[in-house]
């Protein structure tokens, strides 16, 4: 069985993210990208499952411009074993998304298809539901345990107050939270190993898919700066500062 997993270059979590002066959008001028952290544990099962020899080839894609070759190479250091860059400089929006993805996995006929449940540049949370509709397949969403069962996935999810188990016949598709696993960091071996797996080049074109957008962002803008705190020297000091903010 195959499993694709869907991978994104994003701006990296521990930068701070700045806004361009003209409210257009966040700066990514000079700063680091990386591999959205919820595709890296989409990632990090998939190669967990070929481990145990349930998957027998992973293939990784992105969308996005020439670097993201950089990310998709990481995913090979990982312990995929190729990959599909969709290259465009266009900010694609998650229906566009997910018609690309069902392009390529028409073409691979993947068992498993994994993404992450979200990216953390725009926080959609709508590629894998919008692809399990395109493609009518049963979804697990926001899975924090997966079990392969012989033509059944077998998927916990995270819900509102509690957890959620629920099986689905293959071939299904997945979106990872974050306590399904812990990414391994890539060795220096597997580094050097990725520089010659297979990274073929498809544009959006090639699936006929219009990466145009139909959403307009208007602005911007950071978040309002947090008023400094006030120290007390004790609790009757509190006491006091309550009662006169009034909420005591």
């Amino acid at each position: 069985m195959k499993a694709l997993v869907c991978v994104k270059r994003v701006l990296d979590y521990n930068v701070t993210p700045r806004v361009k002066p003209d409210g257009s959008g966040v700066d990514l001028t000079n700063v680091k990208m990386s591999m959205n952290p919820f595709d890296e544990i989409a990632v990090e099962e998939a190669v967990r499952l070929k481990e145990k020899g349930v998957v027998t080839e992973i293939i990784a894609v992105s969308i996005g411009p020439d670097k993201a070759q950089e990310t998709l190479r990481t995913a090979l250091a990982m312990g995929v074993d190729r990959a599909i860059l969709v290259q465009t400089d266009d900010t694609v929006e998650p229906l566009a998304v997910a018609k690309i993805v069902k392009g390529v996995a028409d073409a691979e006929q993947p068992g498993l298809l994994i993404t992450g449940k979200q990216a953390i540049d725009d926080d959609s949370n709508q590629t894998g539901q919008m692809l399990a509709a395109l493609m009518n397949r049963p979804q697990g969403t926001f899975a924090n345990e997966l079990t392969v069962e012989g033509e059944h996935v077998v998927v916990k999810r995270e819900i509102d107050g509690g957890l959620e188990t629920v099986k689905l016949a293959l071939p299904a598709i997945i979106t990872t939270d974050l306590r399904l696993n812990e990414p391994r960091y890539a060795s220096l071996p597997n580094i050097m190993k990725a520089k010659k797996k297979p990274l073929e080049i498809k544009t959006p074109a090639d699936f006929g898919v219009d990466t145009q957008p139909r959403i307009k962002t208007l602005k911007v803008s950071e978040p309002p700066t947090r008023a400094a705190g006030v120290k007390v020297a004790d609790v009757d000091e509190l006491v006091a500062k309550l009662k006169a903010l009034g909420v005591a």
